[in-house]
């Protein structure tokens, strides 16, 4: 009996967050490896089950299982084929990038759709591409009404370090909307996906404070004090970083991260929840940078030290405040 498993990670964003929703504004994203698995078997029916709940559904609508369903439907819309025509499953997903109930805030819908189109990628050996993957996700979730920049869907894709470039979301649902699938994958969206390896060695260490980001309205009234201003200056810091990245510039990476939290800081004050404020001052005298990452209100900050003293001084200091470390890797 033929099986086939697979994983996807979560995301993070270092530079470019609340701007990247802006179509050609560019973020950077950086995954991270704690995470969701598939495993699809041969079945006689198509069976879903997700470790989220404690039932299993079909193709028969659940709004539990909406977006593994909708990612379903994807994939049997490229194959030209109708859900019964595909080769029946069972699709079973654990893994919830949470603990005690808890969201670490890493990306689990962007995971989930990844993850239900790369399992089934690798049941019907379709080989598909990381880009091919992203354009596939995107189209799930857009074609749902999602309107996030679809930065997480890219890294989670490439499950790689990426300077992303977001795309006309508008238009594109526009072409869902009109025109079929082969169409509409075969066009320029115009997004920029480029994977960056750092030219110098450094620490990446993501710290959780256990309380939730802000609510989908406080995120409404962030994205509504977005000005021109904010997207050009941001622009300019984040291609500036993926430059000093690059190029292992570390005084160039420190101050356009700290321009980038500024910048943040004054968008809105709920970003830099207390919590979040004391992972970033923890960085104070070492030879660090830190900063809220996403959207801000809770869930996670990132660091990266330059120095691996440094490093153990603020995972101690990070302890001490009640912040968990999550993951610490390095980025060279």
């Amino acid at each position: 009996m033929k099986m086939t498993k697979v994983q996807t990670g979560g995301k993070l964003y270092i530079a470019g967050e609340y701007a990247v929703l802006t179509p050609g504004q560019t973020a950077i994203i950086k995954n991270i490896p704690i995470h969701m698995t598939a495993v699809v078997k041969e079945n006689s029916t198509i069976k879903l089950s997700s470790d989220m709940f404690d039932y299993s559904a079909t193709m028969s609508e659940d709004k539990n299982y909406a977006l593994i369903q909708a990612s379903v439907q994807t994939l049997a819309d490229y194959l030209g084929k109708s859900i019964d025509e595909l080769v029946p499953f069972s699709l079973e997903i654990t893994g919830k990038m949470e603990r005690d109930g808890k969201k670490f805030g890493i990306g689990s819908s962007g995971s989930v759709t990844v993850l239900t189109l790369k399992a089934l990628s690798a049941f019907y050996d379709l080989n598909l591409s990381a880009d091919l993957l992203f354009k596939l996700a995107s189209y799930t979730l857009l074609k749902l009404g999602d309107n996030g920049s679809m930065g997480d869907i890219a890294c989670i894709a490439y499950d790689d370090l990426v300077a992303f470039t977001s795309f006309d979301r508008q238009k594109v649902s526009t072409w869902i909307a009109t025109e079929d699938i082969k169409t509409v994958l075969a066009k320029d969206w115009e997004y920029q996906i480029e994977v960056i390896k750092p030219a110098l060695s450094c620490e990446f260490l993501v710290g959780w404070t256990k309380q939730p980001s802000i609510s989908k309205d406080m995120i409404n009234l962030v994205k509504s004090a977005i000005s021109e201003e904010f997207l050009t200056e941001t622009e300019q810091q984040v291609q500036t970083c993926k430059k000093a990245l690059l190029s292992g510039d570390k005084e160039k990476i420190k101050s356009a991260l700290q321009n980038v939290s500024d910048l943040l800081l004054s968008l809105s004050s709920a970003i830099y929840i207390d919590k979040l404020k004391d992972l970033k001052a923890a960085e104070e005298g070492l030879d660090v940078i830190a900063k809220s990452s996403g959207s801000g209100g809770g869930d996670c900050g990132i660091a990266i030290s330059f120095d691996s003293n440094d490093t153990k001084e603020l995972i101690t200091r990070w302890q001490n405040l009640g912040i968990e470390l999550l993951d610490l890797e390095k980025l060279s």
